[in-house]
């Protein structure tokens, strides 16, 4: 059985909508990137699928195909993975590798999770992310902590969300400040 990762990048406050470009600390061209970007390298090596809803799947496929020398890989990835996307409307998803799951969410997932391979990783997809986590669908959390606050936006962990007890199997720190928190489901 495969594990479902959901990696998320998060604020110290768990908001986890980069709308307002709190990314600012790792994008900073002056700070030593290397260690963040070989964790990135190492998730990507675990997993040989990724799993969106469909407004971020829309957002990534605008994105990455385009970006050229990129440093961290994400775009060579991306264009290689089998991609997977959940939505009721979207029909054809017109990227390369690319596979749209129109159906019962927990079926769909389950299904996925049972095929041959390495791990699912989904990142972003706020609405899919909290449909996977109420289903009980996700193995593990992989939080890339930022030293940021904002006091408001979408939450990883909402008020209505239940309850969960998390183990913690890596804590790790990176020069930028960035912290990875890696907690697995019991």
């Amino acid at each position: 059985m495969r594990d479902l990762i959901v990696t998320e990048n998060i604020t110290l406050d768990g908001v986890i909508d980069a709308s307002e470009g709190w990314f600012s600390v790792a994008d900073d061209r002056e700070a030593d990137q290397s260690d963040l970007v070989g964790a990135l390298r190492e998730q990507s090596a675990a997993a040989d699928a990724v799993l969106f809803g469909r407004v971020t799947f829309e957002d990534m496929r605008g994105y990455w195909p385009h970006r050229t020398g990129d440093p961290s890989g994400v775009s060579d990835y991306l264009g290689k993975v089998a991609k997977y996307v959940v939505s009721g409307t979207l029909r054809d998803p017109q990227w390369e590798n690319s596979t749209v799951l129109s159906g019962d969410l927990s079926e769909e997932i389950r299904a996925l999770k049972a095929r041959p391979g390495r791990d699912i990783v989904t990142t972003g997809s706020i609405t899919l992310v909290h449909g996977l986590m109420a289903a009980g669908l996700v193995d593990e959390y992989r939080l890339f902590v930022y030293p940021v606050v904002l006091g408001h936006g979408a939450r990883l962990f909402t008020d209505d969300a239940a309850t969960h007890e998390l183990r913690m199997v890596e804590a790790r720190p990176f020069r930028n400040g960035v912290v990875l928190l890696r907690y697995r489901t019991t």
